[in-house]
């Protein structure tokens, strides 16, 4: 009977795996490589304040592995940056879905003369263009792009997407019958149990509480007898593998029952661009921030909007927990290729004192999530639109007398950017010049944001708590040769590189000239090298000049001159 139980969970899992399916074409795209489908990130990974929005194919630890489109259309963008999606190009199909593919390292030579034709003319090599139908078709595994590690500091793959082209709504491919070999069943490694009602418990705690669990013999997992009562819910941390890999990559649906009955469920098959940061909420945040370990929630937080959950669940997750009631509770997590994992809690209703209460903090700053705030102490003044955060809290705001703001706690999360300012009405006018404001990260150091400058003031927004500062920088930027000295005969060389650094407000801007015409040089994150490459234009004559010029954040600038010999 316990046989047959199971095969008919399984059939019923893959039926509505199939139904999901079957609303998307199939066979009509192609591989975008021509090697071996390995995934080091899946579609809907939990990924700092987003979801990751495609695939992640490996390209065997290399560059240059050749992309193709996977059906026929027209690119309809190109998007140039040095970060984010690095060089990505977006091909619009017939068929109504539009196919991405980022983190390249150069074009086909069609769609790469096309660019730096418009990068020439714009003297700009971060850029975004959308041609029309006609200037740039494609046909069906025509050779694109090469794959690379475009935009920041990323290693080799290919960042694949498929969106509806109307609404530019990301879908996963696999949906579409883009195939990667998966027999390896979602690991969870974390179990939590969360009294979410003002008198909720759980093993006597008002504050969340971790529960330990084993497999059995089925190779499911069984939680520890949990007491509790009131309203309470559950959270885990898990994770899907596929073959080829070790990475640890997101999960495609995740289910709560509670004595048979469905409480919780979502799937992430696709979602918006504009409810992505709303992962903030589907995680548990603070955890995330203090441990780095994402927790996700069976239960729908109040202000969570977002698409991927069944909201005929009338539950949302909460379940309401009596004294002197058993519960069963089951959270099942699948991944796209019919593989899940069980988890059952036994849950006892029991009415007891709570020995650990529930941590509140009140400050003189309350704040009305619904309502613009502001708030400002000893110079600092921190502006905060109508809903920049998801409840109301009391603002943790403190000024040291070095300057240094801490604004609350970074454990809260925060759905819009906020404006922080300093007065500045004591420093001169070249001092301010080279003031920026600084957050600090996790690790304790100073990112320099992008800081504005109106009277006796500078200011800047963020999407972060936590701790700020004024910092002045008047160190310029270093630029120097890389691969050449001055006054070398090049002939011979492919590239002409340039090393460039700044130590503290970080690098801005950067122009390179020869002869007093731009060039287009590509800033290299990881190196720390600006790159020329010869072939972009033939140069009249033997002796040429040379000209780049690197400014920072704090208004800072560093010109390199110098001289080089070539023939072509």
């Amino acid at each position: 009977m316990r046989l047959f139980i199971y095969t008919l969970s399984l059939y019923l899992i893959g039926f509505q795996l199939l139904q999901s399916q079957n609303i998307y074409p199939k066979n009509y795209f192609e591989k975008p490589m021509d090697i071996p489908l390995i995934l080091s990130g899946t579609f809907g990974e939990l990924r700092p304040n987003h979801f990751h929005s495609g695939m992640d194919f490996k390209t065997q630890q290399r560059e240059g592995i050749p992309v193709y489109s996977v059906a026929e259309g027209y690119v309809s963008r190109i998007k140039i940056s040095h970060w984010g999606y690095g060089k990505a190009v977006y091909i619009t199909h017939p068929n109504g879905y539009t196919s991405v593919y980022g983190h390249l390292k150069k074009f086909d030579k069609k769609i790469e003369s096309y660019l730096k034709k418009k990068q020439y003319e714009k003297e700009r090599f971060s850029i975004q263009l959308f041609p029309s139908p006609e200037e740039l078709p494609i046909s069906r595994k025509e050779l694109i792009a090469y794959s690379g590690s475009t935009g920041g500091f990323v290693g080799p793959h290919l960042h694949f997407e498929i969106r509806k082209t109307d609404g530019a709504i990301p879908i996963n491919p696999m949906l579409f019958g883009i195939e990667v070999a998966d027999h390896k069943k979602p690991v969870i490694n974390a179990l939590y149990a969360y009294p979410l009602s003002y008198d909720a418990q759980v093993h006597q705690s008002a504050n969340p509480v971790k529960i330990n669990f084993s497999s059995n013999e089925y190779g499911n997992l069984l939680a520890e007898k949990v007491t509790a009562s009131g309203t309470i819910g559950f959270g885990i941390n898990t994770y899907d593998r596929q073959d080829g890999a070790l990475n640890k990559n997101g999960i495609y649906s995740l289910e709560m029952y509670v004595n048979g009955q469905k409480y919780y469920g979502h799937k992430v098959e696709k979602f918006s661009f504009n409810e992505s940061k709303l992962i903030n909420l589907l995680i548990d945040y603070e955890k995330y921030m203090r441990t780095g370990q994402r927790v996700q929630k069976c239960f729908v937080e109040p202000n969570n909007t977002m698409s991927i959950y069944d909201r005929s669940i009338p539950q949302l997750g909460y379940i309401e927990v009596e004294e002197g009631k058993k519960y069963s509770v089951e959270i099942i997590v699948k991944d796209l290729s019919g593989n899940n994992i069980k988890l059952n809690i036994p849950v006892v209703g029991e009415l007891k004192p709570v020995t650990l209460p529930k941590e509140e903090t009140i400050t003189d700053y309350p704040l009305i999530a619904s309502a613009y705030n502001k708030f400002e102490k000893d110079g600092v003044a921190l502006a905060f639109p109508k809903n920049t955060f998801y409840e109301d809290i009391y603002l943790d705001f403190k000024v040291n007398v070095d300057g240094t703001a801490y604004v609350h706690r970074p454990v809260v999360p925060v759905n819009k950017s906020f404006t922080i300012s300093f007065d500045v009405s004591k420093y001169s006018a070249e001092e301010i010049k080279h003031l920026f404001i600084a957050r600090y990260n996790s690790k304790g150091y100073p990112r320099a944001l992008t800081t504005k400058r109106k009277e006796n003031k500078v200011y800047a927004t963020s999407k972060y708590l936590g701790k700020y500062s004024l910092l002045s920088d008047f160190k310029a930027p270093t630029v120097e040769p890389s691969n050449f000295k001055n006054e070398q005969w090049m002939s011979k060389y492919k590239f002409l590189k340039m090393k460039i650094k700044d130590d503290l407000s970080g690098i801005k801007s950067y122009r390179g000239e020869i002869d007093g015409q731009w060039i287009l040089m590509e800033w290299n994150l990881k190196k720390g090298q600006l790159v020329y490459d010869f072939s972009d234009k033939k140069l009249e004559g033997t002796k040429h000049t040379l000209k780049v010029t690197v400014t920072d954040n704090a208004n800072n600038t560093k010109t390199y001159s110098g001289t080089f010999y070539r023939k072509e």
